[in-house]
């Protein structure tokens, strides 16, 4: 979830979501499979093809894709971006990078065209017909019988930091009023993780105060997208402009889940060392209270090879199985992630993983019957 990855710092991260993919990147390092598999890489389509994303302290009343606005705003030299512009409600950041729970969060309010275009995509929806389940930000202008405004969120914030789902209603305070505001749609892993998004009809309707433009997306044909942000960020100064790249911005929120997989990821690869050690323990406890069993095989002609193959066996059956079925409850378990990211599974640092616990239950066995069988075998067969 975008759950705090705390941007308890990078460092805690073994490397960046560019330079890092999955976490196979350290040879000889074999991460706990199931928990890697829901890493998030670098951002794709949760940018909806705009290449940077800026904030003003003060709104802007200007059009920016205009030739007079652009010269009021000082951008004339971008004349091949295109922005578009938000009405900004200022608030509590609902995303993953706040570790309070937010009461009124930041709202934006798209312009038609931004909502017709029918960019980004949806986790899920409350679409009724064709037009909705085709753009579901057409669900923005729906009419709610009992008052509610329709608001869309990222399906992250709503459902780990605003603990809603679709259909439920958040209660926000405005001058003093409560507004009921009901979830109708859920964006997939996007940048508006800080923030719900309502139509500017009704946010012109709740917020009048609120004048201009505080929000812009700029979607461009370049690929220097650092560049691009520092240009509108110095063009937009006045405006006390803050832009970054929206894939950076995308990747903050990727980090801040990837740092949580990361402690989680450690927390397993202790339990699997721990559970190995027991594995040890219990196999080596199972042949040393069979000694007077061996003692009495021995006695009775069979070779020290028969118990080597005897406990092998034994073994092999239970290591197999064992391993078998946590595979087969790990797999099920990590399926939906591993399709969603494309179906990438790691296969080759599984059956490593695997091998090597088999290896390990096995020696221990092997070990295990050696000191077994160097003791007396008078002494046990009086015992038994």
């Amino acid at each position: 979830m975008a759950v705090a990855e705390a941007r308890i710092s990078q460092c805690v991260v073994s490397a960046c979501p560019e330079c890092r993919r999955c976490g196979h990147d350290r040879i000889g390092n074999i991460h706990s499979d199931s928990v890697d598999s829901f890493r998030k890489g670098a951002p794709s389509e949760g940018v909806g093809g705009y290449a940077v994303l800026a904030d003003t302290l003060v709104p802007i009343a200007n059009n920016p894709n205009t030739k007079e606005g652009q010269e009021a705003l000082g951008l004339s030299d971008l004349e091949s971006v295109h922005f578009e512009a938000f009405r900004v409600r200022p608030g509590d950041d609902a995303s993953c990078l706040n570790l309070y729970e937010p009461k009124n969060p930041r709202i934006l309010a798209p312009t038609k065209g931004f909502v017709n275009a029918g960019r980004f995509s949806f986790h899920s929806s409350l679409a009724s017909n064709t037009d909705e389940q085709m753009n579901p930000w057409l669900l923005l202008d729906r009419k709610e019988a009992d008052g509610a405004i329709p608001v869309i969120a990222d399906t992250n914030s709503m459902t780990y930091v605003l603990h809603r789902k679709l259909g439920e209603d958040f209660v926000i305070t405005n001058h003093g009023e409560q507004v009921r505001l009901r979830f109708v749609g859920a964006l997939a892993d996007s940048i508006f993780q800080s923030e719900v998004l309502m139509s500017q009809e009704n946010f012109l309707k709740l917020f009048p105060e609120q004048d201009g433009y505080s929000f812009l997306l700029a979607d461009s044909p370049r690929k220097d997208t650092e560049a691009l942000a520092a240009e509108i960020e110095t063009a937009l100064s006045a405006y006390g402009a803050d832009a970054t790249p929206t894939a950076t911005r995308l990747a903050e929120f990727h980090r801040v889940e990837n740092t949580y997989l990361s402690t989680f990821q450690m927390l397993g690869g202790l339990g699997l060392l721990l559970g190995t050690i027991g594995l040890a323990a219990v196999l080596l406890r199972s042949i040393f209270e069979r000694r007077r069993e061996l003692a009495l095989l021995r006695a009775l002609g069979y070779e020290q090879k028969h118990f080597f193959l005897m406990t092998l066996m034994e073994n092999v059956l239970l290591l197999g199985g064992g391993l078998l079925t946590g595979s087969a409850c790990a797999i099920l378990a990590i399926a939906p992630a591993v399709t969603a990211q494309g179906g990438r599974f790691p296969t080759a640092a599984l059956a490593i993983l695997l091998g090597a616990l088999f290896l390990v239950g096995i020696a221990v066995s092997v070990i295990s019957t050696r000191f077994a069988l160097r003791e007396a075998v008078l002494p046990a067969l009086r015992s038994e």
